[in-house]
């Protein structure tokens, strides 16, 4: 039982009960390798779920964007798109191969990748002869990007999409499944994501001799022969059998958990009189205010989109609220023991990243300075998310200024 002052987290692992049977039987028979009845049932677990022909489980989601960029034909010198507002994951791998990443900004109807500066960005790249060899594109938080014009841009410049879903295992798009759009898509397993091996990635095609390929390179690159051989770089990326046992279990309750997790972002909604963020709100400093609103914003899922809501974000509008910031109640949130965190800083604001090529119009940078991740767990009690709720609304009355 939990203390009344237990930490409540933002993203905890979640067991589900028949993990330990398939790490068990990984025990009994020996198999604590790279292979293993394990790691061909999770690859099959996932393509049966994804509608995906073929799946290679790695070590982690960063080890299956590497090997997708190495698939792609990226090399040293090369120039690849990838989205501005992320995790530091689907950028480093372009630096891994030497090459140079070109960064474009998010749309506030996702928060992913904006189409229309992604088509921008290859024709300025292409006028400077440096045409990109690969575009990277995010579910940021579950939330589906623009598929259908992000990959109508890539056709018509010929381009291969690598999309970033690894956040978005149980989203779609008209009922297509995220991780099925992309000539290679990815998934993460990390502990803080919808399901966990505790580390783990997997690569998604439909052409079965790029998955055959990266299974190669995951298990360093060796030839066939009786001995050790070797004719290119390898990796030691392939996911073991018991890592593996842990994600078949973990597939029985993912359906449950993208229900857990909706109905989170559900209750926060209504507990905070939340309103819809849209392009007209965004302008946080305008000083445009919606008598209605708690100056409490959520992200909509626009037609036809299902979002797994692995995060609930919020976006804090100071103007309405009085002053208070979205680092207030951070703040505040921290003092009762509950993990919070700022939405993901801009690849083009990070020090490492800071001078390379990046085209946008702010709307990452405004989403940074005003958005929070809550806690969105799908073992969150509803005293937890009571707790949590309360001490937002909390601070909105203490501090809010009368008007």
């Amino acid at each position: 039982m939990k203390s009344a002052n237990s930490r409540i987290y933002l993203s905890s692992p979640h067991m589900g009960g028949e993990e330990l049977d398939y790490v068990h039987d990984a025990f009994t028979n020996n198999w604590i390798a790279p292979l293993g009845a394990n790691v061909d049932g999770f690859e099959n677990d996932l393509q049966d779920y994804t509608g995906r022909k073929y799946a290679g489980v790695v070590t982690s989601g960063t080890a299956a964007l590497h090997l997708a960029l190495i698939l792609c034909g990226v090399k040293s010198g090369d120039e690849v798109i990838c989205q501005s507002m992320t995790f530091a994951a689907s950028a480093n791998p372009i630096l891994y191969q030497g090459a140079v990443p070109v960064f474009v900004d998010s749309e506030p109807e996702t928060w992913n990748m904006d189409p229309e500066l992604l088509e921008r960005a290859i024709w300025d790249r292409i006028q400077k002869k440096e045409k990109p060899k690969a575009i990277i594109v995010v579910h940021l938080y579950g939330m589906p990007a623009q598929m259908d014009a992000i990959l109508r841009i890539a056709k018509k410049y010929n381009i291969p999409v690598i999309e970033d879903a690894a956040e978005a295992l149980g989203s779609s798009i008209n009922d297509q499944k995220c991780g099925t759009f992309g000539l290679l898509s990815v998934l993460s397993f990390n502990g803080n994501k919808i399901i966990t091996t505790s580390g783990g990635g997997a690569l998604l095609s439909d052409q079965q001799d790029l998955i055959d390929k990266a299974r190669f390179l995951a298990t360093q690159a060796r030839d066939e022969a009786p001995h050790y051989q070797h004719s290119e770089l390898g990796f030691n990326y392939r996911m073991s059998n018991i890592v593996a046992g842990i994600g078949r279990g973990q597939m029985k309750v993912l359906d449950q958990r993208v229900s857990a997790r909706r109905k989170n972002h559900d209750f926060y909604f209504e507990a905070l009189e939340g309103s819809w963020l849209d392009g007209v709100n965004m302008d946080l400093e305008s000083g445009i205010q919606n008598s209605d609103s708690s100056g409490i914003y959520f992200l909509e899922e626009p037609e036809g989109y299902f979002s797994n809501r692995w995060l609930t974000t919020i976006v804090i509008n100071p103007v309405e609220t009085g002053g208070i910031t979205n680092n207030d109640i951070r703040l505040a949130m921290e003092e009762e023991n509950i993990e919070t965190r700022p939405l993901w800083k801009p690849m083009h604001q990070q020090p490492l990243y800071k001078n390379f090529p990046y085209y946008g119009r702010g709307v990452s940078d405004i989403l940074f300075d005003h958005g929070l991740c809550l806690p969105s767990g799908s073992n969150l009690s509803n005293d937890d998310k009571e707790k949590i709720a309360d001490t937002i609304k909390k601070v909105l009355r203490v501090k809010r200024v009368p008007t």
